[in-house]
């Protein structure tokens, strides 16, 4: 379960980071250097939640503390997200759930126990 949330996490981040780079392509930015920071930013955030979704499915422990941190910035991000002129309660709501159900995924007590093998070669 837990695999198939942060799996999911993963798969909008990407489609998030296809949707920047198409407009900074596409659209005039403001600001350019702002706009490819952004990008970069999203990027980053990509093949990092992908290499703790490889960590997930290894059973690997270090994965479990940048799991939390991403959990806690998409709950933080849709608390963000109701506050405001510009509240968006239709993406804000759905951002805290997943956020909380993933944090309650990683400290329950299965999750604790296939994520707390070490890496062999270290």
């Amino acid at each position: 379960m837990l695999a198939a949330l942060i799996a999911l996490e993963l798969a909008a981040l990407a489609v998030v980071f296809v949707v920047l780079v198409v407009d900074v392509l596409v659209l005039p930015a403001a600001s350019l250097g702002t706009a490819l920071a952004l990008v970069v930013t999203d990027g980053l955030a990509v093949v990092t939640l992908g290499a703790v979704l490889v960590g997930i499915w290894r059973g690997r422990a270090w994965v479990r503390a940048v799991a939390v941190v991403f959990q806690v910035l998409i709950a933080a991000i849709g608390i963000g997200a109701l506050q405001g002129a510009f509240a968006q309660p239709g993406w804000g709501w759905p951002l805290i759930v997943v956020g909380i159900v993933g944090f309650v995924l990683l400290i329950s007590k299965s999750a604790k126990a296939w994520l707390s093998r070490r890496d062999e070669d270290a």
